[in-house]
């Protein structure tokens, strides 16, 4: 019986949640849905070699 009110409670969360999300999209607050994904760059910012080396002035 526990199980089951456990998992009405988290079926009642997830509605809500949906629901406030779909609340706060039709009122301009949050816009991801219709935005899609960012489009990443090609190459990476960041080499692996740039990671290992030590900054300047930070000798052990």
């Amino acid at each position: 019986m526990d199980i089951l009110i456990a998992l009405g409670f988290v079926v009642v969360v997830l509605v809500v949640a949906d629901r406030l999300l779909l609340l706060l999209e039709s009122h301009g607050h949050l816009n991801w849905r219709r935005t899609g994904r960012k489009k990443l760059p090609e190459e990476p910012g960041v080499g692996l070699e740039k990671l290992l080396e030590e900054p300047v002035g930070e000798r052990r």
